[in-house]
């Protein structure tokens, strides 16, 4: 079998000591403590999942779900990096190091790898970093054949104090950056090394499934609790899937997006996610020729770009059903909480408005073109095309909310959350939970269940307090000190949510707009005019957060 070479680089983890610290857990840790799983996915629209209205299989994250609960609130910060910085912290991104994107985590936050590691769990993490500092190589040249895999510059993926084996997890495999080519992926590590060679049938969905299967299995012979973190790049651009998985979809979505929509409108509204009256369907967005005014051979592309969406996210599901599978057969799953999301709303994004540069490949290791335009129908998904699904299926996939990733619209930042726990759950299985939650409520929850510490100090860097609440008591069916307000901003998009009202801003705009959110969750009725004064006050209530947060 053919081999494929990567690049390497070399080091070692350290481990990290708490000290100073302040405790988040109302009691001691519980007799057993349990094993905690964190999966998410990578730009995936609101309504994607089988349990969220969808029609992609997810029979895996689905039966989650109907053993589970769902929230019906919860919110992210709207793309990639930030909600990662986000979550691992229980901060907001803008506290350690993430008010741009692209940069590395900062050392003014713990992440929970590092708290739970100190408090004694095994820690493992398979996909998607994106917290590192990308370099650039001169000319740009140069920097397009490091990205295509065929000049090794000796150099590192991004500074190596930053990777996730030096941030807590004593086992790393995936990829450093944020975007990558599915078949040969660029800044692919395991640990501290950059992997050398992957196999021609290689398809990173699978190995990221694998390495957590395995990390499963290795933490689970140890008499230890451990904290995993499954972070897919799937369904991130580039449009890139196994033709076995794009089969399946055959014949899906030929009616087009707004069929699609209203298809899983009314399917939310079914299954009671939403109440039609709080939540009335906006008219659809995109850029460019609507559904009916497309040529014939542009909408057949656009049905294959829907298609490979969905088996991305398949694929994706799979790797679920075999983590749970591995759970089960090591004797850990009834005390593993599992919690399933996504980093942010569906991308409108189209590589071919860039082409290639930057993270985006020009040719494949061997040589060949990768084509950002000119394919077929019946190419898009393979290795030499590189493509998005645009504007108009990024809104559907994100029904029943306005626009998607980037913006702070609920389609930009609101992602479906899922919650597993069999032996910890008290709430109703298959229920809803309709508390406003967030991301960063992630890193006090895994404390919470583990009754383990929050510091003031971590190796030698003051710590930043915890913004995020634990979500520990909706799991009981309790009640819980939620959030008086969640606070937004990225690339120039502003929001902020209180008592029931938002106040957001585009990120290409400077006039604020404001919706009554317990009476139009959908953003419909722009209330600006209507109501100045509750705008101001929300406005000088954002900028005072701004302020803190040092924007």
């Amino acid at each position: 079998m053919n081999r494929r070479t990567f690049l390497k680089t070399a080091g070692l983890a350290t481990a990290g000591v708490l000290t100073g610290c302040r405790t988040t857990a109302r009691a001691a840790a519980p007799a057993t403590r349990p094993n905690i799983v964190v999966i998410m996915l990578d730009d995936m629209g609101f309504s994607d999942l089988g349990c969220y209205g969808g029609d992609v299989r997810t029979p895996n994250i689905d039966g989650l779900a109907a053993r589970g609960i769902r929230f019906t609130q919860f919110y992210n910060a709207a793309r990639c990096c930030p909600t990662r910085a986000s979550l691992l912290t229980g901060l907001y991104q803008h506290q350690v190091g993430l008010k741009v994107n692209g940069r590395s985590l900062t050392r003014d936050g713990v992440t929970i790898a590092e708290a739970l590691k100190a408090a004694g769990y095994q820690t493992a993490m398979s996909g998607k970093w994106h917290l590192s500092q990308t370099p650039t190589l001169k000319p740009p040249a140069r920097h397009q054949k490091w990205l295509d895999h065929q000049v090794d510059p000796g150099r590192p993926f991004g500074p190596p104090e930053t990777y996730p084996v030096r941030r807590g997890f004593d086992q790393h495999y995936g990829i450093i950056w944020g975007v990558i080519n599915y078949f040969d992926p660029f800044s692919l590590v395991d640990g501290m090394d950059a992997v050398k060679d992957v196999p021609d049938d290689y398809y990173i969905t699978d190995a990221i499934n694998a390495h957590a299967v395995r990390y499963v299995q290795d933490m689970a012979r140890v008499d230890k609790p451990f904290f995993l973190y499954v972070a897919y790049t799937a369904p991130h651009w580039p449009l890139h899937a196994r033709k076995e998985d794009i089969a399946r979809y055959r014949g899906q979505f030929a009616d087009g997006w707004h069929a699609m929509r209203k298809r899983r409108y009314r399917r939310q509204v079914a299954m009671g996610l939403i109440d039609p009256k709080t939540h009335p369907l906006p008219e659809l967005m995109g850029k460019g020729p609507d559904w009916d005014d497309l040529p014939d051979d542009q909408r057949a592309l656009a049905v294959a770009s829907m298609q490979v969406h969905a088996a991305m996210i398949d694929r994706a599901d799979q790797g679920v059903g075999q983590i749970v599978e591995a759970l089960k057969a090591a004797g850990r799953y009834d005390d593993t909480l599992i919690l399933v999301l996504a980093d942010n709303g569906a991308s409108p994004e189209d590589p071919a408005d860039w082409g290639p540069g930057y993270d985006r490949t020009a040719e494949t290791r061997d040589g060949h073109k990768v084509r950002y335009k000119g394919y077929s129908p019946e190419e898009l998904g393979s290795e030499t095309t590189y493509a998005g699904i645009g504007a108009y299926w990024a809104n559907a996939v994100n029904t029943p909310y306005r626009y998607w990733k980037k913006e702070s619209f609920e389609g930009g930042c609101h992602t479906p959350f899922v919650a597993h726990w069999p032996r910890g759950l008290r709430a109703e299985p298959g229920s809803f939970c309709r508390d406003l939650g967030h991301v960063m409520d992630v890193m006090p929850t895994c404390l919470d269940v583990a009754g383990a510490e929050y510091p003031t100090t971590f190796e030698g860097h003051a710590i930043e307090p915890l913004e995020g609440k634990s979500l520990l008591p909706l799991l009981k069916g309790e009640e819980r000190p939620g959030h008086d307000a969640l606070f937004f901003e990225h690339v120039g998009g502003k929001a902020l949510i209180s008592g029931g009202w938002k106040a957001v801003q585009p990120t290409r705009g400077n006039q604020w707009e404001l919706y009554h959110l317990a009476e139009d969750r959908t953003e419909t009725r722009n209330l600006a005019d209507a109501d100045p004064d509750r705008l101001k006050a929300l406005v000088a209530r954002w900028q005072g957060w701004a302020k803190k947060v040092g924007l």
